[in-house]
C-alpha cells in the first residue's frame, strides 16, 4: 500500500474524485432546486417535482464527469461503486478508502456552495434524501439495494476489459443507469444510491433522520452486484491469490502506478 502513496498518479486520482464529485453534486442537486421551484400546477395540487428533469440531470452529469476524469481515477464518484470494484479485486483497499473520503468531502463542499447560492429559498433541504410518507425503512432499504445493484452491475459490465463486444460510450451507459435508478427511487426515498451525495446534504442541513438507509442500502447493492457479476455471470479466470494481491498493491493491470509524471493510463496486459 505504501507504494501507491508515493505515486503522483495516485494523488491525482484522489483529487480527481474530489473535484468531479463537487461538480456533480452542485450540478445535479442544483437542478432540483431554484427560485422557480416549486411550481403550483393549480390551486388544488401541491408542488410537484419534475422527476424526469432531475433524473436526467443526475445521469448526464455523471456521464460528463466520467468522460472528464475516467482516464485519471476511473470516475467512481460513488462509494457503492468503489466498494463494488474493491470486492471485484480491481482496486486496492487504500485506494478505495481514499476515494470514499474524497467523494464525501467533495459532496460536502458541493452542497455547501449550493447552500450559499440558494440560501434565500424557503424550506431548502438541499436535496436531502428522506423516506416518503408511507414508506418504512425496510421498504426504502429494498429500493436502494435494487437501484444501486443495477448501477454497479452496469459499471462492472461496461468496464470489463475481457469483453470484445462493447461499442458506444461507457460513460453514457453508466449515466443512463444513474438516471434509471433515480426514475425508480425518487418517489420512495429521493434516490440515495450515492451514499456520499446523501451524506453531503445530511451534514450541511444537520438532518440525519434515517440516514443509515442511504449507506446500508447502496453498499449492500454494490456488494451484491460485485458478487453476482464477478462470481456468477462472468467469473474471472485469474487465481484468487493473484486477485487478492490487488487489495494490498493496487491493480497493475489497470493502472500504471509507476507513472510519476503522467496521468493514470489504462494499460491492459
Amino acid at each position: 500500500m505504501a507504494s501507491e502513496l508515493k505515486k503522483k498518479a495516485f494523488w491525482r486520482a484522489v483529487v480527481a474524485e474530489f473535484l468531479a464529485m463537487s461538480l456533480f453534486i452542485f450540478i445535479s442537486i442544483g437542478s432540483a432546486l431554484g427560485f422557480q421551484f416549486p411550481v403550483m400546477a393549480n390551486k388544488t395540487i401541491t408542488p410537484i417535482q419534475d422527476n424526469v428533469k432531475v433524473s436526467l440531470a443526475f445521469g448526464i452529469s455523471i456521464a460528463t464527469m466520467a468522460q472528464s476524469v475516467g482516464h485519471i481515477s476511473g470516475a467512481h464518484l460513488n462509494p457503492a461503486v468503489t466498494l463494488g470494484l474493491l470486492l471485484s479485486c480491481q482496486i486496492s483497499i487504500l485506494r478505495a478508502v481514499m476515494y470514499i473520503v474524497a467523494q464525501c468531502l467533495g459532496a460536502v463542499v458541493g452542497t455547501a456552495i449550493l447552500s450559499g447560492i440558494t440560501s434565500n429559498l424557503d424550506g431548502n433541504l438541499l436535496g436531502l434524501n428522506q423516506l416518503a410518507p408511507g414508506v418504512n425503512a425496510g421498504q426504502g432499504l429494498g429500493i436502494e439495494i435494487i437501484a444501486t445493484l443495477q448501477l454497479v452491475l452496469c459499471v462492472l459490465a461496461t468496464t470489463d476489459k475481457r469483453r470484445t463486444d462493447l461499442s458506444g460510450s461507457a460513460p453514457l451507459a453508466i449515466g443512463l443507469s444513474v438516471a434509471l435508478g433515480h426514475l425508480l427511487a425518487i418517489d420512495y426515498t429521493g434516490c440515495g444510491i450515492n451514499p456520499a451525495r446523501s451524506f453531503g446534504s445530511a451534514l450541511v442541513t444537520t438532518n440525519f433522520a434515517d440516514h443509515w438507509v442511504f449507506w446500508v442500502g447502496p453498499l449492500l447493492g454494490g456488494a451484491t452486484a460485485a458478487f453476482i457479476y464477478d462470481f456468477i455471470l462472468a467469473p474471472r479466470s485469474s487465481e484468487i491469490t493473484d486477485r487478492m494481491k490487488v487489495w494490498t498493491s493496487g491493480s497493475v493491470e489497470e493502472y500504471d502506478l509507476d507513472a510519476d509524471d503522467s496521468r493514470v493510463e489504462m494499460k491492459p496486459k
